[in-house]
């Protein structure tokens, strides 16, 4: 059974950070949260284990912030 990895994996994080904001660029807030949850969907697929999508899915929801969201 695989885990999920929550050490640093990104070769470059500000980078990817960046292009992320890119990508939410000039969208409403209502085409962000589309756009997010096609991104949470295909990334899912990718990973393809549900125990490890899991895990995912415990710890943001034990980690999510008191923010606006």
């Amino acid at each position: 059974m695989r885990h999920l990895n929550t050490k640093a994996n990104i070769s470059k994080p500000d980078e990817f950070y960046h292009d992320l904001l890119l990508l939410h660029e000039g969208r409403t807030e209502k085409e962000s949260e589309a756009l997010n949850a096609k991104l949470v969907l295909i990334l899912a697929n990718h990973i393809g284990d549900a125990n490890v999508l899991r895990e995912a899915m415990d710890l943001a929801a034990k980690t999510q912030g008191g923010g606006d969201g």
